[in-house]
């Protein structure tokens, strides 16, 4: 079983691995899958700024792309380079929709501070009247 400080302590590891030269925001995530597994993920720019990934989506396509499909909780830290985190780093509405594609409701997402500081929100509180699979209508 996880620990949700587990997941944090992950987070903002992450945030040290980002490449951030143009925010200079740097956000670590770690994504715990159904299975157990915890996929990391940091946030990379790109002067193209739509080729930008952030830290969410960046864990998410590594476990995809792994052959997960079924997440439990995810732990976002994110601040300013060279900083602790002052403020929660929610994630943003894309990555909200990526959680929504392959989430249930009840996933947990963990904003944090730090280890002593955070919040639990479930995928429904972040993203009420969000849209994903369907599976009862399609």
């Amino acid at each position: 079983m996880y620990e949700v400080k587990d997941l944090i302590r992950l987070a903002l590891e992450m945030r040290a691995r980002a490449y951030a030269p143009y925010s200079h925001y740097q956000v670590g995530a770690a994504l715990l899958s159904k299975s157990g597994k915890i996929y990391t993920g940091c946030n990379i720019e790109n002067a193209s700024f739509g080729a930008t990934n952030c830290a969410e989506r960046t864990a998410f396509f590594k476990a995809v792309s792994e052959g997960e499909r079924a997440f439990t909780a995810i732990a976002i830290a994110g601040g300013a380079q060279g900083k602790e985190p002052v403020g929660y780093a929610y994630p943003c509405g894309l990555c909200r929709q990526v959680m929504l594609e392959f989430c249930e409701p009840d996933f947990q997402v963990i904003v944090a501070k730090n280890e002593e500081d955070y919040i639990c929100l479930s995928l429904e509180n972040l993203m009420p009247h969000g849209f994903g699979r369907c599976p009862d209508l399609c």
